[in-house]
């Protein structure tokens, strides 16, 4: 007979930092540089992403704007087109989503660059982009429990709110802004 899993929260959070570092552990660090000096280098950035992975992208795009970037949502009506010297900043853990790889080549087509946050290298998404950075976990759809034990892709958005948060972190280093001046742009409409 087979034990039960144990259900209890301290053992879920052990399970989850496990895997973060896991997967966190994985990455290439010359991907990470290369997504850095995109953004460095964008006139504008852009960030898309559906459902979980769309979430992480806005948390990011909003700690971009303290930094002082232009940064736009896809999708938002005050969102203008992209073109030449922008950056779209793209998630699809599979790289198959649709609006995902319609986005990116939109964006490649008008001569912006793409930066690509997925599972798979070779994907459609990961073929559109200049820059790709590959997290090392399991898709939403892999059910086997082989590359994760978590339910339904929450390694990779997790991973991903992880890898955009460093991504911050080293950009405002090299920006050296205090925080105190990184906050006068956070929002007061609340």
């Amino acid at each position: 007979m087979t034990a039960a899993p144990d259900p209890s929260v301290p053992v879920s959070l052990r399970l989850l930092h496990e895997e973060l570092v896991a997967a966190t552990d994985g990455l290439q660090d010359d991907q990470l540089a290369a997504l850095v000096t995109e953004i460095q280098q964008a006139g504008r950035v852009f960030v898309t992403g559906g459902g979980r992975s769309g979430l992480a992208l806005r948390m990011h795009a909003m700690r971009l704007m303290h930094l002082g970037l232009t940064v736009h949502v896809v999708g938002e009506t005050t969102t203008p087109a992209i073109g030449d010297g922008d950056l779209l900043l793209v998630a699809s853990g599979s790289g198959t989503t649709a609006g995902a790889v319609s986005a990116a080549g939109t964006a490649g087509d008008v001569g912006a660059r793409v930066a690509a946050l997925t599972t798979d290298g070779t994907s459609k998404l990961a073929n559109l982009a200049d820059c790709v950075v590959v997290i090392p976990a399991a898709q939403k759809t892999d059910h086997r429990g082989t590359a994760s034990r978590q339910y339904s892709g929450s390694l990779f958005e997790q991973s991903l709110l992880l890898v955009l948060d460093a991504v911050f972190h080293t950009l405002w280093q090299a920006d050296g802004t205090p925080a105190e001046d990184l906050w006068t742009r956070h929002a007061n409409l609340e």
